[in-house]
């Protein structure tokens, strides 16, 4: 697990759940959000869903971004989302990027998903990443203090 110095733009887990053990597409996006000033929690590959959300639990993550490439996307980001909620973090948006159907957004954003990226839509702008995750990181922080 590799945690950089709090810029206080947000804390940003990257995760990989399941089965899946591709985790370059997860490096080079970690490394890119560390760029635009984020704070990454890279915890590698072959999570549970339960592990992903206690450490998002034990970090203090913003955050979660799962990059999954295994066809499983819907069922692992529902299960993330569920053990998230039974921590007490369903405040903590989810976004799903990898191997994902632009026809599986909606049934994803019906399972807790913020925010679904694809594989048609081409190259991630850094600054537009980094412009969704200061939305998500101002909600997920001010939802965490309406909690308490």
């Amino acid at each position: 697990m590799t945690i950089q110095p709090n810029t206080n733009r947000g804390r940003v887990m990257i995760a990989k759940v399941g089965l899946d053990g591709h985790d370059r597409g997860a490096r080079i996006l970690s490394r890119l959000l560390r760029e635009e000033g984020f704070e990454v929690v890279f915890v590698g590959i072959r999570h549970t869903p339960e592990e992903v959300a206690k450490i998002a639990k034990d970090q203090h993550v913003d955050v979660v971004g799962l990059s999954i490439l295994s066809g499983a996307h819907v069922e692992l980001s529902r299960a993330v989302h569920k053990a998230l909620g039974d921590l007490g973090l369903s405040h903590v948006p989810i976004v799903v990027g990898g191997l994902i159907p632009a026809s599986d957004g909606s049934q994803l954003r019906q399972s807790g998903v913020a925010k679904v990226y694809h594989p048609a839509d081409g190259m991630i702008n850094p600054q537009e990443l980094a412009s969704v995750l200061d939305e998500m990181v101002d909600n997920s922080r001010a939802a965490s203090v309406d909690a308490s």
